[in-house]
Parts: structure tokens; C-alpha cells; sequence
């Protein structure tokens, strides 16, 4: 026996509903919810940084900066499309401002190299802090300003418009705590060891330090 016009349109209205409430209830976890991109580097370790901060929901490894569509990390790390190595973070306001994020940032990297960051060399590893809008520029070029007179030399991270963040392959996402294996210069390891391995070997932590003192917010942290 068929189903009556009367039940499909009663099923039909209690998708729709459902539907709707779905949607309302993204959007207000979206209403909730900001977002920075910044370029520091080796995004493994500034997504690793910035997890560890209280308000902080979410970062995400990616390319931002460049003219290719939907570029991998090979193709970024060769160098000509542009695209530096960034994170997109995502962030409650009401307890995490983005210009607190702006200021561990600063002190998180080496903002004075303008050849890339620590051991690694290149465009794709220099800094940025990418902007959307005029307020979100007016608190970058102030937390530039003020990380420039704590250290008393030029501070060469630029600011840059946001055109769009592309996210990286599933690969780098949350490397810094993967169980997976990977063949590494140093053997067999887990992503989470060979992260850590390849973060002091990088001189990270250590260049952070004796750039900032204490003022690094996670230097050995890692």
C-alpha cells in the first residue's frame, strides 16, 4: 500500500524543519567564532603553538599569499606560486582577542628574517599577518609597532590582504600529535616524535628564546 500525498508532505515538513534547526544552530556557533591567519614559518609548529592557547578552537595548516588555486605543499615549498605556509586560527573572542593572538604571534617567530624562518629558507617560509579589513589591519600594524620597539630593530613581517586560505593536505594537519609513522632522517618514527626531533634541529625554540626571553610564550613548550 502507497504512502499518501498527506504523509509526504508531513515527512517532507519535518525535513525542512530539521534542516532549518541544523542551520540556526551553525550559525550561531559560527556567530561565536573568529578567525586569524598568520604565516610564521613551519606551519606544523605554529599550528602546535597556538592550539595550546585557552580560547583558541581550532588551527589549521594551509597556504595563503599566492596566484595558484588549491596549491600542495610541494608544489608551495618550490617556491613560485607565491603561497607562504600559514595557519588559519580559529577563535572564541569572548575569551582569546585577536590582538592578544597578534602578540604571542610576534613573539612566537623571528619577525626580523626576512629569508624565511630558522633552518628553514625561502618565500614560502617568511612571515605575514593577512587582514581582511581595516580594523583587522589598524591592530596588526599596532602589535608590529609595538614588537618592534620591545626589540628595538626593524621588524620585517609584513601585512598582507586575505584572499583566501587553502588548506593543507590531510598529511599536515595536526602533525604535531599524530601517532602515524613516517621515514624520517632519523628512521621510523611517529609524526609526533619526528615533529619534535625536527623542531630542535630547526633551532626553533632556541632562536625564540634568545630573540625574546621571556617574553616567548611557548618556547620549550613544544
Amino acid at each position: 500500500m502507497g504512502i499518501g500525498t498527506r504523509e509526504i508532505k508531513a515527512t517532507m515538513l519535518a525535513m525542512l524543519i530539521a534542516a532549518a534547526l541544523c542551520l540556526q544552530a551553525a550559525r550561531g556557533k559560527a556567530e561565536g567564532q573568529e578567525m586569524l591567519v598568520v604565516a610564521g614559518g613551519c606551519f606544523w609548529c605554529v599550528e602546535a603553538d597556538f592550539e595550546k592557547v585557552p580560547g583558541v578552537i581550532e588551527a589549521e595548516s594551509g597556504f595563503a599569499g599566492g596566484q595558484v588555486e588549491n596549491p600542495g605543499y610541494k608544489q608551495v615549498t618550490r617556491g613560485g606560486t607565491g603561497h607562504l605556509e600559514a595557519v588559519r586560527i580559529t577563535f572564541d573572542p569572548a575569551r582569546v582577542g585577536r590582538a592578544e593572538l597578534l602578540h604571542l604571534f610576534l613573539r612566537s617567530i623571528d619577525p626580523t628574517d626576512a629569508g624565511g624562518q630558522f633552518c628553514d629558507r625561502g618565500e614560502s617560509y617568511t612571515t605575514a599577518i593577512f587582514v581582511s579589513d581595516a580594523a583587522e589591519n589598524a591592530l596588526a600594524e599596532t602589535a608590529i609597532t609595538e614588537a618592534q620597539k620591545a626589540l628595538g630593530q626593524p621588524v620585517v613581517t609584513q601585512v598582507r590582504d586575505l584572499d583566501r586560505f587553502w588548506p593543507a593536505e590531510a598529511y599536515h594537519q595536526d602533525y604535531y600529535k599524530s601517532r602515524d609513522t613516517v621515514l624520517t632522517r632519523f628512521g621510523p618514527r611517529q609524526k609526533a616524535k619526528a615533529y619534535k626531533l625536527y623542531r630542535e634541529a630547526c633551532g626553533r625554540d632556541a632562536r625564540v628564546r634568545a630573540l625574546w626571553g621571556a617574553a616567548a610564550p611557548f618556547a620549550g613548550q613544544s
